[in-house]
């Protein structure tokens, strides 16, 4: 941490050095050239020696001026008050600390103008103090205005912290009701074999704890590989093979899109759907599809069943697909559509349609 800090300032002060000196370049070709065209040649050497000088003596003044500007923030009245005084003070210690340098390193001008500090100071000192007051001034407004820039960015990466902990807090809690509303049907389940069918009701305890534990591996992860998502699935539909023993056949086809990333649990609530409404009722068992496959820069999901399908009156959503839709929202927006509808054929199909991402590790 302590080298990250030195070198952060570091480069902020070679920038510093890098800019003034720039500035002092400038100033001096101009200098020359403005000499050049009026017939009167500058000496360069001295020309930017009094430049380097005048500018680096700002660059040292910076972190003072922008303290200031801190200080005097808080109110116009403050402001005017603090930096009225504070630019004349400031300026007139530029200005003669300019010409005591310039003089010192330099001595008289060889031409024989100046000869004497005195000289140079009837010469260059007012002329000077009116260059640094609005030199002081025109730093104030660029330190107050980088200043401003940093609060608002330093807002709006708050503000984003803030949004993205809300909306992490918001599927966290919308994930946390699929596990009470699946363990509620499962134990219903359970309850119902444990005198009907004894060791039927041990195995699907079983296959409940193995289908918890997978869930408290990945209990902070938003999204999970497909791969990873269809051992949650298998061992969910273990538990509910139990249930169902010989009238449930199941078909997976997950194609290449084993590394695409998707919401966790994104898909048991769907099956959930389909075995309880679709095929619990019908007494020849029916059959489970679940199917995936990148169409271009999306991620089709769909499962489907040939059970009861869709009553007359209009589906209903419960728990699950209310759930589901509602986590796709807060985490693709637009992206991600859950669509619900009736198979030619009899049976329901909810289709998933969300971003292809694939995992990187």
């Amino acid at each position: 941490m302590a080298n990250a800090t030195g070198m952060h300032r570091l480069k902020v002060a070679s920038l510093a050095l890098a800019f003034w000196t720039v500035i002092a370049l400038s100033y001096t070709a101009s200098n020359v050239l403005g000499g050049l065209s009026e017939g009167h040649p500058i000496a360069w050497q001295r020309a930017l020696s009094w430049n380097l000088i005048d500018f680096y003596l700002w660059m040292a003044l910076t972190p003072l001026v922008s303290w200031l500007g801190r200080a005097a923030a808080q109110s116009w009245r403050r402001f005017w008050s603090v930096h009225i005084t504070c630019s004349i003070i400031v300026a007139a210690f530029q200005s003669t600390m300019l010409l005591q340098v310039f003089f010192w390193l330099c001595g008289p001008n060889p031409k024989g103008h100046v000869y004497t500090l005195t000289d140079l100071y009837r010469n260059e000192a007012v002329y000077n103090f009116h260059l640094a007051l609005l030199t002081y001034w025109l730093m104030l407004v660029v330190l107050r205005g980088i200043a401003s820039w940093r609060s608002l960015q330093d807002e709006r990466v708050r503000n984003a912290q803030l949004e993205n902990q809300l909306a992490q807090s918001q599927l966290q809690a919308l994930r946390m009701q699929l596990q009470p509303h699946f363990l509620f049907n499962t134990l219903n389940a359970i309850s119902a074999l444990t005198i009907a069918d004894p060791p039927q009701a041990k195995l699907m305890i079983a296959r409940l704890s193995d289908f918890l534990r997978l869930t408290l591996e990945e209990r902070h992860a938003q999204q999970i590989p497909l791969s990873r998502e269809m051992q949650f699935l298998e061992s969910y539909l273990g538990i509910q093979q139990v249930r169902f023993q010989d009238r449930l056949v199941t078909h997976v086809d997950m194609g290449d899109t084993g590394r695409a990333m998707v919401p966790s649990l994104v898909l048991q609530p769907l099956v959930e759907n389909a075995l309880r409404h679709g095929l619990l009722a019908k007494t020849d068992g029916g059959e489970l599809r679940i199917s995936a496959r990148r169409v271009d820069d999306q991620l089709h999901l769909r499962v489907e069943d040939d059970g009861l399908g869709l009553p007359a009156d209009g589906a209903v959503e419960g728990v699950g697909l209310s759930n589901t839709r509602e986590r796709l929202k807060a985490m693709f927006g637009d992206k991600a559509t859950m669509n619900l509808s009736q198979r030619e054929h009899g049976g329901t199909r909810v289709e998933l349609r969300l971003p292809f991402v694939e995992c990187r590790s």
